[in-house]
Order: C-alpha cells, then structure tokens, then sequence
C-alpha cells in the first residue's frame, strides 16, 4: 500500500490556486505554484493555527496570524517568529490527479 490521498484534478487547482485537505486526519494545504505542486501541512509550529488562508508571495505563505513566512516548497521559515520548519508532503500527478502522500508511509 502506498497511501496516496488524492487532492484534485489538474483542471481543479490550477497556478496560483490552493487546497486544503486532510489527509489521514492532517490537514494539509496544497498550492499549485506556475504548474508546480507542493504540499504543507496546514498548521503553523509558532501557535498551531491554520497557515492556508495566508497570503501566498512567491513561495512563501504568510501565517495570518502572526506574521511568520514559510516555504512552501522546502517548508523552512522565513521569519524570526517562528523557528520550527513545517511538514513538506510528497506531491505527485498521477492520470490527471493531483496526489499528496502521508510522510508517515513515504
């Protein structure tokens, strides 16, 4: 078993664009950057709130609550406010649906 989670169709989240979804009981945000996938779990390290409704800049998500800027890609911060890197999952397309894989079963 490979636990992959699907997300959405290719059509479904298109550049620019983001979902979140759970997978295995993790909320998960995925975002679509100029036709590339990357998936994060949704929960900022700083107070554990929600990191999905941030505003996006380039590659970077900006925790709505506090400030702090992450990566999306690498999940590192970009801030002094939070010190904790968050969780990438793996991304894949596979037959026209995008698929975001639990790190627990990589």
């Amino acid at each position: 078993m490979d636990n992959w989670t699907d997300v959405a169709t290719v059509a479904e989240l298109p550049p620019g664009s983001r979902r979140v979804v759970d997978v295995d009981g993790t909320l998960v945000a995925v975002f679509n950057l100029a036709g590339a996938y990357h998936a994060i779990e949704d929960t900022c390290p700083h107070d554990r709130g929600e990191l999905a409704s941030g505003t996006l800049e380039g590659e970077e998500i900006v925790c709505p609550r506090h400030g702090a800027r992450f990566s999306v890609i690498s999940g590192r911060s970009a801030s002094p406010l939070a010190y904790q890197a968050l969780q990438v999952m793996e991304v894949r397309v596979a037959d026209g649906m995008i698929q975001v894989r639990d790190p627990r079963w990589a």
